[in-house]
């Protein structure tokens, strides 16, 4: 079966497994386990084979337990850091002694590992194929990640939940860092110790993400077939799942392995089987690729009944419920019998419910949102809305997402219109030629309340770069400021109007 015939499959949100291969692909500074510990112990000692004794030393039946050599290396770390206050680490002990004195506790081993995945480095050959993921998120119900860094938070923008705080989120929306996070280098697990830890205390977490697995698609991405996590997942879920059963069967049919084979242009999806211990055979479903993008593709152009954004809204207000929140719940086949609220779950027929769940405003302010995830199921809204002929819309990057929208050229002759009257409206010293936003707002013979009408001039002249406008839209959004709807109508029709 093809790629895009299984994923179109899928009757419910997928839910990505994300692990180290990932951020290998994307980013110039991660690391394979052996890596990374690798790397730290070469730092410590500037002698390659420190490492490859602590290595020999972990070792049975030609197996290196790196569990076992991190907690080796975890002691050694530590003790040389206290020895040595203001060396080559010192950066590492300010911190130490910095929260000891609050009486917090934090091994330095693991501030240093923290340093390491403190700051995203991408791989520029990788930047398209990155947007072609960042379009998937619309349809992604959560990720639960193995690693470290932050790279999969700062593409999806979801929730990063670790530790204890998996068991009080909403599903919908977040990242579960199952093994930690760089911003809290307490939480990172990676020695037999930590996971023992791990084990004690997070059967009620693994009970939540068993959940997820029994009712969701799931997509492991950066591992390898004979990944030992891959494994363990399936152990646990077959502990608890009949193997021969209706329901092993579909969670077994929800299964997908993507496993990088370079320069692979396979589309194809295969079934392989992977072995547990006790002997037990589980059968999923595999594609072997170094074609990511096509993948991305076929997940972004998946359609559901219901949006990960709808269900993302309901289960908060459904959490508020249950926390006691001011919130009313009606069951009614008539709004209009409703009092006013500030908050109303509404349950009735579709015949007399309608339901639009973003407003015109709040799609402006989810502009580059839209444009990013190339979200043409959201736009169908557009002709619903009454937007008002003097109304700033930025209808062109919209409507080459989605060309069905029927209201287009009406609006991009309403778009071009308001722009060029706002510009023949502006006083003249906004129009002074200007190459950086910064320049604008330094120019001191420009009052402060003409700076926009200048960088809005600016832009549509083409004086300004539309990367460096897009960064000021994205850093200032608003969904009611007349100004920043107008810079963001100009944006768009010059980013745009060549282009449909």
């Amino acid at each position: 079966m093809r790629i895009h015939e299984f994923i179109a499959n899928y009757k419910n949100h997928p839910v990505l497994f994300i692990g180290t291969g990932i951020s290998l692909r994307y980013l110039k500074n991660s690391y394979t386990w052996d890596e990374l510990l690798s790397k730290i112990a070469f730092e410590l000692s500037d002698n390659p084979e420190y490492y490859l004794d602590i290595k020999a030393s972990c070792q049975s039946e030609g197996k290196f337990d790196y569990l076992k050599i991190a907690e080796v290396l975890e002691t050694d770390f530590n003790n040389y850091l206290t020895k040595n206050r203001n060396g080559k680490f010192k950066a590492i002990n300010d911190i130490f002694y910095n929260n000891m004195s609050k009486g917090v506790f934090l091994s330095r081993f693991k501030i240093y590992i923290s340093s390491l995945f403190s700051k995203l480095e991408f791989r520029e050959e990788f930047e398209e194929e990155l947007k072609n993921l960042k379009k998937i998120r619309k349809n992604i119900g959560s990720v639960i990640t193995t690693n470290y860094d932050s790279l999969i938070e700062s593409i999806f923008e979801f929730n990063k939940l670790v530790g204890n705080n998996i068991l009080l989120s909403n599903p919908y929306g977040s990242v579960y860092k199952i093994h930690g996070c760089n911003e809290d280098p307490n939480k990172i697990i990676i020695t037999n110790k930590d996971y023992e830890e791990f084990d004690k205390k997070y059967e009620l977490i693994r009970a939540q993400l068993l959940s997820l697995f029994i009712h969701n698609p799931i997509i492991f991405m950066g591992y390898s077939v004979g990944d030992e996590n891959i494994k363990k997942i399936l152990k646990t879920i077959f502990t608890y799942v009949e193997p021969n059963s209706d329901l092993a069967s579909n969670i077994k049919n929800n299964f997908l392995l993507i496993e990088r084979e370079a320069e692979s242009n396979n589309l194809t999806i295969s079934e392989h089987d992977i072995v547990l211990e006790g002997g037990l055979t589980i059968a999923i479903n595999k594609i072997k690729t170094d074609d990511f993008s096509t993948i991305y593709h076929a997940l972004s152009e998946l359609q559901l009944p219901v949006t990960a954004l709808d269900i993302r809204k309901v289960q908060n207000i459904v959490k508020e419920i249950y926390s006691g929140g001011e919130i009313k719940v009606s069951i009614t086949e008539d709004l209009d019998s409703l009092k006013n609220g500030e908050k109303i779950l509404a349950i009735g027929s579709s015949r007399t419910i309608q339901y639009h769940f973003q407003t015109a405003s709040e799609l402006l302010a989810n502009y580059f949102n839209i444009i990013d995830e190339s979200n043409s199921q959201i736009l169908v809204l557009i002709d619903k809305y009454i937007i008002q002929p003097a109304q700033y819309f930025p209808i062109y990057g919209f409507s080459i997402i989605n060309p069905n929208i029927q209201n287009t050229e009406k609006l991009k002759t309403q778009q071009v219109k308001n722009i060029e009257l706002s510009l023949n409206r502006m006083q003249q010293t906004c129009k002074q030629q200007h190459e950086t936003i910064e320049d604008i707002i330094n120019d001191i013979s420009i009052p402060p309340s003409y700076k926009m009408n200048s960088i809005i001039w600016n832009t549509y002249e083409g004086h300004l770069s539309l990367n460096d406008v897009e960064v000021f839209l994205r850093e200032n959004v608003s969904d009611i400021d007349t100004e920043y709807r107008k810079l963001l109508s100009a944006y768009d029709y010059k980013k745009y109007s060549s282009v449909t």
